[in-house]
């Protein structure tokens, strides 16, 4: 029997973080990365963008004592493109956990941003800014990277964990290591076919003792429900429970609209699926997820954080601003069970 259809709460106060103030953040802030410290306070990376032509996008380090109103830690970008030496580059994405006593940030980088020009109806188009120095014909393709913090304000740069050739995204860290070894999430966009067991671009996991050199990776799952039929992709650090690893990732259908999904890990062997949602938790809904100043019906999750009996799930609306979605954990993990939510036992293409 298929159970009720779980729907997460909006915030009343969403969207909870909004651009303007800073020149460098005036034109969007989405999809963020949320963690909570030791000693109780909220840290969250966002990706901001002062303008749209250029849409070069960098981080910047937000604080709230409560997880719903929110700070500047600092008022400068706390990471750019420029510092790791792409000048005209753009950041993407962040997604954060705490390992090994380090902050660990795994992002993506292009090498030359691009101009954004909306169009109000679907995806925006985005054409080639011709910039200063860039060689003909040189890749710009977005690439992951790991970097590591002591304090979440001085970063260093660890190495990347995708190829430039490859488009490779949604890349997130494991909070744990597994086997003793670092664990990450992929969405490498040109792996599909039926040489590689998924129809679309899927969800992908590899292995690395260092954090630098990483294994061939693994299919996790690949789209299986219409509403995730052009590509599904990792969204937030997956959360251990005791059922397996809780992760959620984003679906998009052939119209371009962005919804959310779940995933249930086998905790030993995070390839294996032992659940998955069939329908979405979260689809666009609010008027703040439906219109905004880049993309219309996008709701991006990208950090999700354990609080006592819920689940705060952090996510990006419409590349424009940022909200926050509450779901009870354990109806969740029930709803995460093989015979519920018509969740198949393994992903499609396995």
């Amino acid at each position: 029997m298929v159970s009720p259809r779980l729907r997460c709460r909006r915030h009343p106060l969403n969207p909870v973080v909004r651009p303007g103030g800073f020149s460098w953040r005036r034109a969007a802030t989405f999809n963020p990365a949320v963690i909570r410290d030791d000693d109780g306070t909220f840290y969250m990376i966002e990706r901001a963008a002062g303008t749209l032509r250029p849409f070069q996008c960098v981080f910047g380090l937000l604080r709230s004592r409560d997880g719903v109103t929110w700070e500047h830690a600092v008022p400068s970008p706390i990471l750019t493109p420029a510092e790791l030496g792409y000048p005209h580059g753009s950041m993407q994405d962040p997604r954060l956990v705490k390992l090994d006593g380090r902050f660990m940030l795994v992002a993506v980088l292009r090498p030359y941003c691009w101009d954004c020009l909306p169009t109000g109806t679907g995806a925006p188009e985005y054409r080639e800014v011709d910039h200063p120095g860039r060689v003909a014909d040189e890749p710009n393709f977005s690439r992951s990277f790991v970097a590591t913090s002591p304090d979440l304000r001085r970063w260093t740069f660890v190495g990347y964990c995708s190829d430039i050739a490859e488009d490779d995204r949604d890349n997130i860290l494991f909070p744990e290591k597994i086997a003793g070894a670092y664990t990450l999430l992929r969405r490498p966009l040109q792996r599909f076919g039926a040489e590689h067991g998924t129809a679309r671009p899927g969800i992908w996991l590899s292995r690395s003792a260092d954090l630098v050199r990483w294994d061939e990776s693994t299919l996790v799952a690949g789209p299986a429900e219409p509403w995730e039929a052009a590509k599904i992709g990792g969204a937030t650090p997956p959360v251990r429970t005791a059922a397996g690893w809780l992760a959620l990732y984003h679906g998009v259908d052939a119209r371009a609209v962005y919804r959310v999904g779940a995933l249930l890990l086998d905790p030993d062997e995070p390839t294996r699926v032992r659940a998955r949602t069939s329908r979405p938790l979260m689809e666009p809904e609010a008027h703040y997820e439906r219109a905004g100043l880049v993309i219309p019906n996008v709701v991006f999750p990208s950090a999700a954080l354990v609080m006592e009996d819920e689940l705060w799930i952090y996510y990006g609306v419409c590349d424009t601003a940022i909200a926050l979605a509450v779901v009870n954990l354990d109806e969740l993990l029930a709803c995460l069970q093989p015979a519920a939510c018509g969740a198949p036992a393994v992903p499609a293409g396995r």
